[in-house]
């Protein structure tokens, strides 16, 4: 008999009527664990099987009959023998996509991204031992890895939604800049793909190693290169080129010389075009002084 079938025909009979709602609840609990359950057994079996006899030659059929289910009820958990070696992300993508709704305006938004891709990187490191097996086999298999390329691709485009909606948000943005336009969604695009590739990086290194050592610190070093790369920081939300910059962030300037540069790239695109020449070898500061004095003598 299905082993899904047995624990439906096992459970008694439930007088008519309305169930209290802290026993609804309960229920929707236990079944959401014998379906994630489930989801472990069959994706375990399919994994012992291309482990022992290979990917290609392992079937459905017998991925079902390892776990003790009828092929059916496979079909009801995984599409294809493909997913099943991809069980988790499904409600990870879930898990991510609510902690990106959840989390607080006030936060930075790479913050908030590198909490949610840490949510993956929990997710691998919570069952060390299949993971290493699930990226030895994908190393082999090339239908294997144009499925988690596919899978990482939906955690990139997330984060990419979310920090575009970050940007049309801000309060404030610095003269010249339009809300919606091709830097924000530069932005969003390349700092999500930072935060994945960073992911991947710091992963696919801990499975070479047997998934051994504090892999979350590794990632939180990833973290603090990327935001130093990224996104620091500079007065009002200014995206400076060279370094991306989220608007809302607040900081003073350094320098005069700072201000004077942050002033020239938040500058409105319909001004004029003003050129100057200097030495080479002639010192930042005056370089930075001949500016300045041309553009007021422009502006007056």
């Amino acid at each position: 008999m299905d082993r899904e079938q047995s624990s439906e025909q096992s459970a008694p009979e439930r007088p008519e009527g309305v169930r209290p709602a802290t026993e609804a609840g309960a229920g929707n609990r236990r079944a959401a664990a014998q379906r994630q359950q489930m989801r472990q057994d069959l994706a375990s079996a399919a994994m012992e099987l291309f482990a022992t006899q290979g990917y290609e030659e392992t079937t459905v059929d017998q991925i079902a009959a390892a776990a003790g289910v009828a092929r059916r009820t496979f079909f009801r958990y995984f599409r294809s023998k493909e997913e099943a070696i991809f069980p988790d992300h499904d409600d990870t993508l879930v898990r991510v996509a609510d902690l990106l709704a959840s989390a607080d305006t006030e936060e930075h938004p790479l913050d908030v991204v590198c909490r949610g891709i840490k949510e993956v990187l929990r997710m691998y490191a919570s069952t060390p031992g299949v993971s290493v097996a699930r990226y030895q086999l994908i190393r082999q298999v090339g239908a294997l890895r144009e499925r988690e390329i596919a899978v990482v691709s939906r955690y990139e485009r997330l984060f990419t939604r979310y920090l575009l909606g970050r940007f049309d948000a801000a309060e404030e943005i610095p003269p010249g800049w339009q809300r919606g336009g091709d830097d924000d969604s530069m932005l969003a695009e390349v700092s999500a793909a930072a935060v994945v590739a960073a992911h991947n990086h710091v992963l696919r290194r801990w499975l070479r190693a047997g998934g051994l050592g504090d892999v979350e610190a590794q990632l939180d070093h990833s973290f603090d290169v990327i935001r130093g790369t990224f996104w620091a920081t500079a007065p009002n939300g200014v995206r400076r080129r060279g370094t991306a910059v989220a608007p809302g962030a607040t900081v003073t300037p350094d320098s005069s010389m700072e201000a004077a540069a942050v002033s020239a790239l938040s500058a409105s695109p319909g001004g004029e075009v003003l050129i100057t020449v200097t030495r080479t070898d002639a010192p930042l500061e005056q370089v930075v002084d001949r500016i300045r004095a041309a553009l007021t003598s422009a502006a007056g």
